[in-house]
């Protein structure tokens, strides 16, 4: 090494331990945020989370965070394993980078797909690989029409979604999603989507009187009159989450699913499972379909693939649609240069293993999700409180002014942004979505460190009452 070389060597390491304030300053003048008014986050600086622990972030100024969202729903095994650091770093070392084109694979990519196809239901056996939801729900809206193309109906093209939902924010994605804020500035959706209501959460708008089952057969009713508005002739599949996640945490009515996925078999109808929060362990089955107990016929999944540690994720089809596109002479001209990318490949294939390995997705992960819905349900006595629901590793609270009329504080949002500060300012992270606060921490979380949670979500709670009430 030159001593130019180690002068700048030494420079590069220097920067990378800068202060908070040089930090923010960095971020302010160049990076664009995600989900951001940029002005208003600029004039008060963004959080600087500097590293992170299993289930603890810390920030740059060495405050201890408790992370009750797994990052984005994502870190499953938490963070911090050496494991997968050394299962990356060795992929880099051997094979940093190979495409799936050209006819050609590679052992991780390989193996991934196997051990992917194994944990997904019935014969959702022929996996494809992307680097983010947003990319495999793109994907599967090319698929669906590619497959209904072969099948000679060039003009079964409508998807149908739901209000509130959420499914990512490229171009075909985010016409999925159901939320009118995330349409309106980019000219969207796109024609063919189509979204329907009530959004199937009881809580929200079931109606005086009406039972949860009544209400479900509700909101499938509103799915089989889109059909024939439509026409089925025309219809090509209805998406949705399992639990409705970034739209508010609404899990779903009693006998929803079951009545979704008759409705879609009457009418020829693909039922396409968005599993990108829900796959890999967060509702306590390996997807949230298993868990509702209804069969898709496709599943995208993310997120908890790789819990976060690189970006990847896949579309599983079921054998139906795969070898009608198997089996067809065009070429299917669609992929990424970073589909099945071999480091990824290999972190995720470990990742996935890990679960099993730890028990996260068996008893140890019903047990350990248990308390986790024990500790919330605890909640619903707290005078802020209107409603706690949840499954497996997900939990939401309904924050309300009177909790016997669900009357919401005014304006709409005021509740959940109190509640977010005081509770990032307490240590522990809750997401807010308008009134509604939820969690999804790391599947690895102890019972000792839910009850340090909880604890610390409460006091939050508390001092949130106290503003809003003051």
């Amino acid at each position: 090494m030159t001593p130019d070389q180690g002068t700048l060597s030494k420079t590069l390491r220097n920067d990378l331990s800068p202060t908070t304030d040089a930090i923010q300053a960095q971020d302010n003048a160049h990076h664009l945020h995600p989900f951001t008014v940029h002005h208003e986050l600029r004039d008060q600086n963004p959080r600087v989370i500097s590293k992170a622990k299993g289930v603890y972030l810390w920030d740059s100024d060495g405050n201890r965070i408790i992370d009750g969202m797994a990052g984005l729903w994502c870190t499953q095994v938490g963070y911090g394993v050496e494991e997968l650091a050394d299962i990356a770093s060795d992929a880099i070392k051997s094979l940093s980078y190979y495409n799936t084109f050209f006819q050609t694979t590679t052992p991780a990519v390989a193996a991934l797909s196997e051990l992917v196809a194994s944990k997904t239901p019935a014969d959702l056996n022929q996996i494809f690989f992307a680097s983010s939801g947003s990319e495999a729900n793109d994907t599967t809206i090319k698929f669906i029409n590619y497959y209904w193309n072969l099948k000679g109906q060039p003009q079964k093209k409508a998807i149908i979604a739901r209000e509130k939902a959420y499914h990512g924010t490229t171009i075909g994605a985010a016409s999925l999603t159901g939320l009118p804020f995330m349409h309106d500035i980019f000219d969207l959706p796109l024609p063919g989507i189509h979204h329907i209501g009530p959004t199937p959460h009881y809580f929200e708008y079931g109606e005086d009187g009406e039972s949860e089952e009544e209400f479900a057969g509700r909101c499938a009713q509103a799915l089989e009159d889109k059909i024939l508005e439509l026409g089925a002739e025309n219809v090509a599949a209805f998406i949705g989450e399992p639990v409705m996640g970034a739209g508010g945490l609404m899990t779903p009515p009693k006998g929803y699913w079951q009545k979704i996925e008759a409705i879609c078999r009457k009418y020829d109808v693909l039922l396409w499972s968005d599993e990108v929060i829900c796959g890999f362990g967060r509702t306590g089955s390996w997807f949230g379909c298993q868990t509702y107990g209804y069969t898709p016929d496709i599943i995208t999944m993310a997120k908890g693939m790789s819990s976060g540690y690189v970006p990847i994720s896949a579309v599983a089809l079921n054998e139906e649609i795969a070898s009608t596109i198997v089996e067809a002479d065009s070429e299917m001209a669609h992929g990424f240069t970073y589909s099945g990318h071999p480091v990824c490949s290999s972190v995720a294939l470990r990742n996935i293993q890990l679960l099993e390995e730890w028990d996260l997705v068996g008893e140890r992960g019903k047990k350990t999700s248990e308390h986790f819905q024990k500790r919330l349900s605890e909640l619903a006595d707290h005078p802020l409180v209107g409603q706690t629901r949840g499954i497996g590793m997900l939990g939401a609270l309904e924050l309300v002014k009177e909790k016997g009329t669900k009357e919401r504080f005014d304006p709409e949002g005021h509740a959940g942004a109190t509640c977010r500060t005081h509770c990032f300012n307490t240590g522990v992270v809750m997401r807010a979505v308008g009134d509604t606060m939820f969690l999804s921490p790391p599947l690895v979380i102890s019972e000792d460190e839910i009850d340090e949670m909880f604890d610390l979500i409460k006091t939050s709670l508390d001092l949130t009452h106290q503003s809003l009430n003051g």
